[in-house]
């Protein structure tokens, strides 16, 4: 594979020399000396690489490369598209809506009847959060759910792409006013599609899972 658009030297090092997850690094001198790049070049390279979630550094422990991980690369760019309005969340949901839609199929026909069980569980937990007394919006089943369903599915990047897009909509607040009947329907469209999928009927659960896409306002769209 040829390497010549991966810019940082450290990046490389870790490839050239098959660093694989939970192997600890030399020292950034000792890398400086083997790569002929400056400690100060090199130490800019790392933190890169720490904000991609390549690598970490502890005290004691020093550096040591950690599993990849593609949510980390991608969401610092989400995120900044959002907040600097060159992008807009709409945007990237039609990116998840696309992925979801797209892989329903393989991801869906993994799953386990433990996976099965906890979908159960998330369904009965957020159902106890909106008919409880005070209510509660179930934002966090509501991610879980989804993550859930598409566990098993062996592509990093797409798993890496759902969960960006988890974080970007939990800190885009979109749904913070959105009505209770809105959290019901979404959830009673939830409760038909994990039913779908007990009953190995994944070709209703697909299409209720572009129906609910529907249901949130045009401004927050897709749901």
């Amino acid at each position: 594979m040829q390497l010549n658009k991966l810019e940082p030297e450290f990046l490389k090092y870790l490839i050239d020399n098959q660093v694989v997850s939970g192997d600890r690094l030399p020292s950034l001198t000792d890398i400086s000396r083997e790569l002929g790049v400056s400690v100060g070049k090199l130490r800019e390279q790392l933190e890169v690489a720490r904000s991609m979630g390549l690598v970490s550094v502890r005290p004691r422990l020093g550096m040591q490369r950690e599993p990849f991980n593609f949510t980390p690369a991608v969401l610092n760019g989400v995120l900044f598209g959002l907040g600097s309005g060159d992008a807009t969340f709409a945007q990237f949901s039609r990116v998840r809506v696309a992925l979801e839609t797209y892989f329903w199929d393989t991801a869906v026909t993994q799953l386990t009847s433990a996976d099965k069980e906890e979908l159960h569980d998330i369904i009965a937990r957020a159902w106890g959060k909106l008919r409880g007394a005070p209510i509660h919006v179930p934002n966090g089943e509501h991610r879980e759910l989804h993550l859930k369903i598409f566990c098993r599915l062996d592509n990093p990047f797409v798993q890496g792409l759902l969960n960006a897009y988890w974080d970007a909509y939990e800190a885009s607040e979109l749904t913070r006013f959105a009505s209770y009947q809105y959290w019901t329907d979404v959830w009673s469209y939830h409760e038909q599609i994990v039913a779908a999928l007990c009953a190995d009927d994944f070709a209703t659960g697909r299409q209720l899972l572009i129906e609910h896409f529907d249901l949130l306002p045009a401004l927050f769209e897709p749901a």
